[in-house]
């Protein structure tokens, strides 16, 4: 404060005016300091009881506790002095309806505690311990602690309080008690404290006894984040690691240039009396050998507090700038002598500056320069600074912070261990929201991050997950593959029966003109053959992947193609009666009806419209289904509606129920003509297969039940196939001598003489 005094004369920036000081000590104790303060007000300084013009002092700088600021600015305020503090931190003074001439270049405790707990944050301490001093500072920080350690999930295992007094006969039983909270709590690996240097000292004597109070992780306050001497006789390496947070430091050039000229020029000191006493002490101490070989500026540099160099030259330079702001236009040397209430109000409004930047006061007389974090070590210089604490947004500069982040990623300071992913946690009864138990998370569940709450429900249509898993797995989707060895099964009997039906087709081309394949209604046989083609295509459309308009193709073409086998042979059957009906009155009619083409037209077009109106209205689509195994999912073809398929199957059931009652009449036609036969047999095995069917694809559920339906198509063209064609194939191509109209003339003559007999 000299320094910053003398420099401000020294430069004349205030003119003809100068600003003189009074330096006395509170002994950082209440009652010494309220003492002191009575002679800063009117008359105490006369002893004839008559009234000075004005107080002794203008304007106080001081002092650095809270207890004591707290106490001396109510005496001030009497007489309107100002006060300004270069270290009382307590939100509590931020009050101006209770301390409203007080004023401080530094932030307010809250900060304080913001920035301690994005610390804790940042390292992910949720089980931390509490030390402080009993008073407004340490009780009013520790209550602000609390309240934002809640929103953040932070606990404390527990809070010692110590007495604020040396001399307090529970100091002692305090700090042992404080001993015992610090050993027995084993998982609490980092301690929080806003204690006084003293104390701490007095702490650290009784903890370090105990290899269990060893190696813990101290964050301290400004109160001791830069007071050395509270190791007393152990090392940092016996404590464990020391975090600080300090106030905002500033440039000390100037002062350390100070100290340096104090021996040299002995006119820097003779109006300051203590300062002029320390250091003949000091020398007297040299001269006897009792100190060190450093210089005494050396030893001085030694005390320097960075921080508070900086704050209180910002209050000397504050009130400087005040008293500009009121001398400009007026004589304060004389006749216009500057009042308290005036350098106050002066002191709100101004904006001084320092080192080229603007500060100001805020509404409650705080300046938020922000905060340092330091990081212990053994050695010269016994503090780093490894982070920087911004007010404005609330949170550290980043370039610093992230790598003292990995210096303590490996100290862990928590109640219960950490919930891994796959796991959730939950409070244990009647223990602090830090202490919980890791339960798994169930079937069909998850939990993708440490210390989740909750665990979140996978979508069970696609995905699946079992007990404690940390995500969700894509279902496997289950459906007919190509490589199936069962589908590879269906489709060679698919190929097979194609394969027969093209050659079917190439024996017939090639005896078209032979009694055999005349009687066969040789161009319908041809559109027969065509129909069990596609029949035989439709089938592998049953299998692969399900796609949209797979499921619409499969179910229309087999319709389609089957109606059309079937109206071909019901047009062969009405072709055998006809050629063997005896009553004239009933060939006439069955002549005249009988048109093949117009028949098979008509039969069709039935099944178009069926198979038109089931795509308009619900068109078959994929769907997805659960299956009993929790991993897999059924993909299949959706007919969407049972009555268009099953109006689609009866339709074909109808033709083949006309087809199956014309060729039984016609069972005893002439050998030759024995089509009739072979059809009510290939429909007997048409109505069997596909009777089974019903129970069966109903019953049956998985990725074979589009096989089923596979089964049933090939049994019934085969079935076709085999009593229409190879009987005549077998003819045509071995038994020659009965391809022949010879034949089939004494075949007819035959049965024509049977019958009239």
């Amino acid at each position: 404060m000299v320094q910053a005094v003398e420099d401000i004369n020294k430069k004349q920036e205030l003119g003809n005016l100068t600003l003189g000081y009074r330096i006395l000590d509170s002994c950082s104790d209440v009652t010494t300091a309220l003492k002191t303060t009575m002679s800063f007000r009117k008359n105490y300084n006369r002893m004839d009881g008559a009234e000075q013009p004005s107080p002794p002092v203008l304007a106080v700088v001081g002092g650095y506790h809270s207890e004591i600021s707290a106490a001396v600015t109510r005496e001030l305020n009497l007489e309107y002095i100002p006060q300004i503090s270069y270290g009382s931190t307590s939100s509590l003074l931020s009050d101006k309806t209770r301390f409203p001439s007080f004023m401080r270049t530094v932030p307010k405790d809250d900060h304080q505690v913001h920035a301690i707990i994005t610390f804790l944050k940042g390292h992910q301490w949720t089980w931390v311990g509490v030390v402080t001093t009993d008073g407004d500072y340490g009780h009013y920080a520790v209550v602000r602690l609390q309240q934002l350690a809640k929103d953040h999930n932070i606990c404390f295992a527990f809070i010692s309080i110590l007495p604020d007094g040396l001399g307090d006969n529970s100091l002692m039983n305090s700090t042992e008690a404080t001993v015992k909270n610090i050993i027995e709590n084993v998982n609490v690996k980092v301690i929080v404290s806003f204690a006084k240097p003293y104390h701490m000292k007095n702490l650290f004597r009784s903890l370090l006894k105990h290899s269990q109070g060893r190696g813990k992780v101290w964050v301290a306050s400004d109160n001791w984040s830069q007071s050395a001497n509270v190791l007393g006789n152990w090392t940092l390496s016996d404590v464990g690691t020391i975090y600080g947070t300090t106030l905002k430091s500033g440039n000390t050039t100037r002062f350390k240039q100070y100290l340096s000229n104090l021996e040299v020029n002995p006119d820097h000191h003779k109006n300051n009396t203590f300062l002029s006493d320390f250091l003949k002490k000091q020398q007297v101490k040299r001269d006897g050998h009792v100190m060190p070989n450093d210089t005494i500026t050396e030893v001085l540099m030694k005390m320097i507090y960075p921080y508070a160099v900086f704050s209180v030259e910002l209050a000397v330079r504050a009130i400087a700038q005040a008293v500009a702001d009121l001398c400009v236009n007026r004589d304060c040397k004389t006749s216009q002598r500057l009042q308290p209430l005036e350098l106050r109000g002066a002191l709100k409004k101004a904006t001084f500056h320092m080192d080229g930047k603007n500060y100001s006061f805020n509404n409650n007389g705080d300046l938020n320069t922000g905060y340092d974090v330091i990081r212990w070590r053994q050695t010269p210089p016994h503090h780093d600074i490894v982070a920087h604490y911004s007010i404005k947004s609330k949170n550290f500069s980043q370039k610093t912070y992230q790598d003292f982040l990995h210096v303590t990623g490996d100290v862990i300071s928590r109640c219960s261990n950490s919930c891994a992913p796959g796991f959730w946690k939950q409070s244990m009864k009647g223990q602090p929201v830090c202490c919980h138990e890791c339960y798994p998370c169930p079937e069909d569940h998850f939990s993708n991050t440490s210390d989740s709450i909750m665990c979140h429900q996978c979508n069970t249509e696609t995905q699946y997950s079992s007990m404690g898993s940390n995500k969700c797995l894509d279902k496997k989707p289950v459906y007919l593959k190509w490589n199936d060895k069962y589908h590879d099964t269906l489709l060679a009997f698919t190929a097979l029966g194609a394969l027969l039906t093209l050659a079917v087709g190439i024996i017939f081309f090639a005896r078209w003109n032979t009694p055999v394949v005349r009687s066969s209604v040789g161009p319908i046989c041809v559109l027969l053959l065509f129909s069990l083609l596609s029949t035989f295509v439709s089938v592998v459309l049953f299998g692969g992947e399900p796609e949209q308009r797979q499921c619409q193709a499969r179910q229309v073409l087999f319709g389609l193609s089957f109606t059309l086998c079937v109206s071909c042979i019901m047009v062969k059957s009405f072709k055998i009666i006809l050629a063997f009906e005896f009553d004239p009155r009933i060939k006439s009619v069955l002549k005249k009806l009988y048109k093949p083409y117009i028949i098979i037209a008509v039969c069709l077009s039935g099944q178009v419209l069926i198979c038109a109106l089931w795509l308009a209205l619900k068109s078959p689509k994929p769907k997805w289904e659960k299956l009993k195994n929790k991993e897999e999912r059924l993909l299949i073809c959706n007919e969407m509606s049972f009555p268009a398929f099953g109006a689609m199957l009866s339709y074909i059931g109808v033709l083949a129920l006309i087809c199956f009652g014309v060729a039984f009449k016609g069972r005893n036609l002439p050998q030759s003509y024995n089509d009739a036969k072979f059809i009510t047999f290939a429909m007997l095995i048409y109505f069997i297969s596909w009777i089974i069917f019903g129970p069966v694809y109903v019953s049956v559920t998985g990725q074979y039940l589009p096989a089923v339906e596979m089964v049933v198509i090939l049994i019934s063209a085969y079935g076709i196939l085999f009593c229409q064609f190879f009987t005549k194939c077998y003819i045509i191509l071995f038994k020659k001598e009965a391809n022949t109209e010879e034949a089939f003339c004494q075949d007819v003559r035959n049965y024509s003489s049977h019958n009239n007999a």
